[in-house]
């Protein structure tokens, strides 16, 4: 579990307390999305077949972009998780500053600062 406490400067480094938290958050993180993708892209038996048959089409396309969405946030942990273990995590893609601590409490795979992921979200 994470730990929420209040600090100070909003840009204060991660302490080893706030690594270890994250990485233990991120690794839960990656379970469940491993057991996600598993779930939507396991294999069809003639049972799930004559059920999807029966579905609408829109509820199969929720379903290939729910197994989608699974996809890109195990890559993004997975990625976080790489950048823990290579000593880049907690700094900005973009403009190289660190990113603070209450965004990566929140998202703990954020490869951008707030202001970066603004940007780039402004951008089509």
């Amino acid at each position: 579990m994470v730990n929420h406490q209040t600090i100070s400067q909003s840009t204060a480094r991660l302490s080893a307390d706030d690594l270890a938290a994250l990485r233990e958050n991120l690794r839960e993180q990656r379970l469940f999305r491993q057991e996600q993708v598993q779930q939507l892209s396991g294999p069809v038996t003639s049972r799930t077949e004559d059920r999807l048959q029966q579905r609408a089409a829109s509820q199969i396309e929720v379903h290939i972009k729910l197994a989608a969405s699974a996809h890109m946030v195990l890559a993004d942990v997975e990625a976080a998780l790489a950048r823990m273990d290579d000593g880049t995590y907690g700094t900005c893609h973009l403009c190289r500053r660190p990113i603070d601590r209450e965004r990566l409490l929140i998202v703990p795979q954020a490869r951008f600062c707030a202001r970066c992921q603004q940007v780039k979200e402004a951008i089509p």
